[in-house]
């Protein structure tokens, strides 16, 4: 039998697929008897710091807590059992070579054995704060120090309050956003691997979502994709704004590279989508000038044969289960402590022993892997110091150079990437950042590069390093 590349392809994606659901430790735990649940009343321990979440932010806190000094005793609840990036995931849907979902998939286990903290593989069912308990669905754990860093949700009721339970599961079966690490990358991993001629629609949302430049690297890996396998059709970008993260780059790229192929539409607002027949119904708004704040509506329908609905981003039912104040807006951000002694900082402004790490804090920084290592080492020097009995503010690290560094791989065939480099600074009670996108190829006057092709796996290879040995 003749097995074409493209069947090669699939195959990959089925054994890394069951290669995402392998076990995972979890050490400095009491093991319980298989099975669904536990009650609450099991207690599993005590520990000096409890993290929930083990994504960037929250495994950089345990390790670097680990480093500082050894006897801390640290321990992570995170829901699944094994790690999947986010970041750099779109190399895989552009077929970069190398890279596949196994690429993408990492066994906790191994960052247990290395850093010496705990884990519990365990859903947070609620979090007590008087009494410092955080209740999972294997029994509960005590600590002195809560770490939130569950990462986000998204908000399909608050975007679309006339969809019930039953369309909105439909909408992440069929239509996966693939922004939360586990089986929505496989799933579209599958779609695009398996796709033939036709259209593939990806959305912006509005309002804050995870690291902005993800949907518009995706559009350009998916279209080195059908570029490299001949497949005929669009990657049409419904962007609810005008933004596009390092837009100048970017467009550039699909002006050289994919003239006619990507088709970046500013302003629509989706309303609604039938899965049956495969079409979305969206508002698109024109506006006549800069000072236009009505603009001209005008209601359009567009086919898709892959949608990537990626909804309203919003930060994890943790955070709200914790009880936290909050921003007044969709996502929720975390209301981070101030004070003269402490001007910025990681801590919450509700609760002395809770911090808050990733995609939920309050700072003014970019929602990326990178700025989540840069805030989690940043807040674990903060909690040793208040373990030590001593003090420590985030400002004094501030202002910090190349706090992000965020690479974007936008061509397959020679490998090109941009990038887009963040310096953080105290900005009145927050951290700020300022962000710049540099020319990679001076001699071509050109955003994209090869050099940045290479520092984009390098950067991967390098952040896996920092999370797992």
């Amino acid at each position: 039998m003749n097995i074409s590349r493209r069947d090669l392809f699939k195959f990959a994606g089925l054994s890394a697929a069951a290669a995402a659901v392998s076990g995972c430790s979890t050490k400095a735990f009491d093991p319980l008897p298989a099975k669904a649940a536990a009650p609450a009343s099991v207690m599993l321990g005590k520990h000096q710091v409890v993290v929930i979440g083990g994504g960037f932010g929250g495994l950089t806190v345990a390790k670097e807590l680990k480093k500082i000094d050894p006897k801390f005793d640290v321990a992570i609840i995170e829901k699944n059992d094994s790690f999947m990036s986010c970041p750099f995931s779109n190399c895989n849907l552009g077929g970069i070579q190398g890279v596949n979902l196994g690429t993408l998939t990492h066994d906790y286990s191994q960052a247990v054995e290395a850093n010496g903290y705990g884990m519990l593989t365990a859903v947070v069912t609620g979090i007590d704060r008087v009494n410092k308990i955080v209740y999972t669905s294997k029994g509960s754990v005590v600590y002195d120090i809560l770490v939130l860093a569950p990462g986000i949700d998204y908000n399909y009721k608050g975007q679309f309050p006339t969809w019930d339970a039953a369309k909105i599961a439909k909408a992440k079966r069929l239509t996966p956003a693939a922004l939360v690490p586990g089986g929505e990358h496989i799933a579209l991993d599958r779609m695009v691997k398996n796709m033939e001629d036709g259209d593939v629609v990806i959305t912006v949302p509005a309002g804050k979502y995870r690291c902005p430049p993800a949907p518009f690297e995706r559009a350009s890996m998916i279209a080195n994709y059908m570029k490299k396998e001949g497949i005929k059709g669009k990657v049409i970008i419904l962007n609810e704004t005008a933004e596009v993260a390092k837009g100048a780059a970017f467009k550039e790229t699909w002006k050289d590279l994919y003239a006619g192929v990507v088709e970046h539409m500013d302003n629509c607002k989706i309303v609604d989508v039938d899965f049956a027949k495969k079409e979305i119904t969206y508002v698109q708004t024109v506006f006549a000038s800069k000072d236009d704040t009505e603009g001209v509506k005008t209601t359009k329908t567009q086919k898709y044969g892959i949608f990537n609905f990626i909804p309203h981003n919003m930060s994890n039912p943790v955070i709200e289960m914790s009880g936290v104040a909050t921003t007044a807006d969709g996502f929720k951000k975390v209301k981070m402590a101030t004070s003269a002694e402490k001007p910025v900082s990681f801590q919450t402004a509700t609760d002395t022993s809770v911090y808050a790490v990733g995609d939920v804090v309050g700072h003014k920084i970019p929602p990326s892997g990178q700025s989540a290592i840069w805030s989690g080492k940043e807040c674990a020097k903060e909690i040793a110091h208040v373990l030590h009995g001593k003090s420590y503010s985030v400002a004094s690290a501030l202002p910090y150079k190349s706090a992000n560094v965020c690479y974007s791989m936008v061509n397959g065939n020679p490998e090109e990437a941009i990038m887009v480099n963040h310096e953080f600074m105290v900005d009145g009670p927050v951290i700020g950042s300022k962000g710049s996108v540099p020319k990679g190829d001076t001699v071509n006057d050109k955003f994209r590069s090869t050099g940045l092709g290479k520092a984009t796996h390098d950067w991967y290879k390098g952040a896996m390093r920092d999370l797992f040995s």
